[in-house]
């Protein structure tokens, strides 16, 4: 009797584990399209809600200018893998939809030309949906040949709309920040 216990035969797969191996594998599948997919439509939604200081595109300034006055200061950073001096344009204050523009100053210290980019933030991050910028050199990646110094223009406005939005009545200030990286491309 004992030998009839120890020589069954396993018994076959059922269906569903054929089906729940498919499922697991269709997950996995959708799991790693969302990755390839997550920082475009992170990125979309920060540009259509100024999300983390995400600062908006225009051709030009269609609504006029305002009495307000808003100062803009302007900050930057240089990741240290990115041997480049970058000098800050200067503050402007200015009334509220007028396009101004600055220039940032970069200036690549190394013997080899470098290939750099900048991301960019707003704060008060809120105000990031307001700041609009017509032309930028962060849309495009730099190339700077040894020693080179060039400027890096920026002409913007401040969408007169930041003064219907009552969260922002007291805000007389906004910072417009780039961090300067190493990019990938040739010459870098």
């Amino acid at each position: 009797m004992t030998d009839v216990l120890h020589h069954r035969n396993p018994a076959p797969a059922a269906p569903n584990n054929k089906r729940l191996g498919l499922m697991l594998a269709g997950i996995a599948a959708g799991m790693v399209g969302l990755a390839f997919v997550s920082v475009p439509l992170y990125q979309m939604f920060c540009q259509v809600t100024g999300f983390g200081g995400t600062t908006q595109v225009a051709a030009d300034n269609p609504k006029g200018v305002i009495a307000r006055e808003m100062k803009v200061r302007f900050d930057v950073n240089v990741e240290r893998a990115l041997p480049w001096t970058v000098k800050a344009a200067a503050p402007v204050t200015d009334r509220i939809g007028t396009v101004d523009t600055v220039n940032y100053i970069a200036t690549n210290n190394s013997d080899k030309p470098l290939t750099g980019m900048a991301v960019f933030n707003v704060t008060p991050e809120k105000a990031g949906v307001y700041f609009n910028k017509i032309q930028c050199f962060c849309f495009n990646e730099q190339t700077l040949q040894p020693g080179e110094t060039v400027e890096m223009p920026i002409v913007f406005f401040v969408d007169p709309d930041l003064d219907d939005n009552p969260e922002l009545h007291t805000i007389k200030e906004i910072t417009l920040s780039y961090t300067f990286y190493a990019s990938d491309s040739e010459g870098s």
